[in-house]
């Protein structure tokens, strides 16, 4: 039967939180119902709260970084047993027939995935993500957490994990490549982590030193303030001109596009993970000069999703959390927005019942 399970929600845009009921469907042949432990906080949560990212379902239940234990499973189901550790990321459906889905890039999907939260199901029925006690998706769309990752530090991989992962991935970071990650936060944490552990030199470009000992301790093996005095002049990365193999650029800020693609060598790479929200503009000749590309990339399939998840575990990374209870999610989203953060707020979701 659905159930009625304790939420945090956004009433209208840009409101504090506030506690309340959502309704989860009943499990059918193929779902799983899991009990959430923890559920990430990413700023593109924020973007929709705030409605910033144009009109969005409301009351809004946010959280597409989720992580629990399966708690029941529908009579069809294979890939999961009551017990399990999951995970939930930003999507819980997909078409499943078009070339995308059919080549395991469902965040792709032709037809448009079904977002976790502030989408629609395909029969139009509103969807509702991990700021909740639980959730009921199909099999398909959940994730096996490896039993060395912790649920509270797994959470952010569903998102912040496969946003760098898959870049880093796709445009081949490893050894004798050198890659650089500009900014430091809650995606750029992760990608100097996985760059890392994949055989690459990895260099952290950031407008100031404050997080040099944090980078480097995370596997950065450099460490460049761009913009030191804080002038918007960018004249530091003239000494890294035909440096790097790939950028991966994490940051919703604006960005000297030129300057940056100035920096690759030969057939290199810069990709947009970060979201800014203004057009980003750039000279073509950035570009043909050293048969450079400006490219983006968003999140994975599910196939690559799993084959992060165990990749972070193979390698002991895990994202850095600050874990927070129901009542301070309001003044995170503050937070987040001033960079107040090192590196992922993460819901305890066991306060959020009255």
């Amino acid at each position: 039967m659905p159930s009625t399970t304790p939420a945090l929600l956004v009433p209208t845009p840009g409101q504090a939180f506030e506690r309340g009921t959502i309704e989860r469907r009943e499990v059918g042949p193929h779902d799983v119902r899991l009990d959430i432990a923890f559920a990430g906080i990413c700023h593109s949560d924020i973007h929709q709260a705030r409605e910033e990212w144009g009109a969005g379902i409301f009351p809004m239940v946010p959280g597409h970084e989720i992580a629990g234990i399966v708690t029941e499973v529908g009579s069809e189901v294979t890939r999961h047993a009551v017990g399990d550790r999951v995970g939930i990321g930003c999507f819980v459906d997909s078409c499943r027939e078009c070339e995308n889905c059919l080549a395991g890039e469902e965040q792709f999907c032709l037809k448009g995935n079904v977002a976790t939260y502030n989408g629609r199901q395909y029969d139009g029925t509103p969807t509702y993500g991990g700021y909740s006690t639980e959730i009921v998706a199909d099999e398909n769309y959940v994730l096996r957490i490896p039993d060395g990752i912790a649920l509270d530090v797994a959470a952010p991989l569903l998102c912040a994990g496969i946003t760098t992962y898959s870049p880093l991935r796709h445009w081949g970071a490893g050894p004798g490549k050198r890659v650089a990650v500009i900014g430091m936060g809650g995606l750029g944490h992760m990608a100097v982590q996985i760059a890392h552990a994949m055989g690459a030199h990895v260099t952290v470009l950031s407008r100031t030193l404050a997080k040099k000992e944090e980078g480097l301790a995370l596997g950065a093996d450099d460490y460049v303030a761009t913009d030191p005095e804080g002038t918007g002049d960018a004249g530091a990365l003239k000494e890294l001109r035909g440096r790097f193999d790939l950028i991966i650029n994490t940051v919703s800020a604006d960005i000297p596009v030129d300057r940056y693609l100035q920096t690759l060598r030969l057939n290199g790479a810069l990709v947009f993970v970060g979201l800014p929200e203004k057009p980003q503009t750039f000279r073509v000749f950035s570009l043909v000069g050293g048969r450079r590309s400006l490219a983006g990339s968003n999140i994975g399939g599910i196939r690559e999703t799993q084959e992060m998840l165990d990749f972070c575990a193979e390698h002991g990374i895990a994202s850095v959390i600050e874990t927070i209870s129901a009542d301070e999610v309001t003044e995170a989203y503050d937070r987040v927005v001033r960079g107040d953060v090192r590196y992922r707020f993460v819901i305890d979701t066991a306060t959020i019942p009255a």
